[in-house]
């Protein structure tokens, strides 16, 4: 596995323990976005894309958030840390992606490290500008197009029904006939 493009987008705001939001390029065909490069005890560290966990109201079965005291949609009282399942932080995000190994994930915070501390320099030039922000508009352009074959040289048309006038049978079935009984006059 190859990091070909770490892109950084500094945060300026340094209240927050978060510095820089980062996206990674593997092999130069897969995008992980939205890593955190938060500040850590020993230095800053890359948290992998995550989402808060939800769970269902009782009453109306919308989702929310696990710590939510009330329905977003109902206004229902939530009891979700019922069973002491809230005890730490970490259940309450799911991370989107994430490596499988130590390796791997030494690999990625090495390499995304390397290249904050580069962005961090970059900033205090003139002219700096992110390329994170960038929205990844020129990502693949050093792809050739692929052409795809079609399933089948040619295709066959749809089958076509014969045209009928259903109309003009429905009113000579129920002009010869007067029964009234059940489902009459449809065929």
């Amino acid at each position: 596995m190859e990091i070909t493009e770490i892109r950084i987008k500094l945060m300026e705001s340094s209240e927050d323990r978060l510095r820089a939001f980062c996206s990674i390029t593997i092999d130069g065909c897969f995008v992980v976005r939205d890593l955190k490069i938060i500040d850590g005890a020993n230095g800053p560290f890359v948290a992998m894309p995550s989402r808060k966990l939800t769970g269902h109201c009782n009453r109306c079965h919308h989702k929310n958030h696990l710590r939510a005291a009330y329905c977003n949609h109902c206004g229902n009282k939530l009891s979700f840390d019922s069973e002491g399942a809230l005890d730490s932080p970490q259940k309450l995000y799911a991370d989107v992606a994430h490596p499988i190994n130590s390796e791997c994930r030494e690999l990625i915070q090495d390499a995304v490290i390397q290249e904050f501390e580069a962005e961090l320099k970059r900033c205090q030039q003139p002219g700096y500008r992110s390329r994170y922000d960038d929205d990844f508009a020129d990502a693949g352009e050093e792809v050739e197009a692929a052409l795809i074959d079609p399933p089948h040289p040619s295709p066959t048309p749809p089958k076509q029904r014969p045209v009928d006038r259903p109309a003009e049978r429905r009113e000579e079935n129920l002009a010869g006939h007067d029964n009234d009984d059940f489902g009459a006059g449809i065929f």
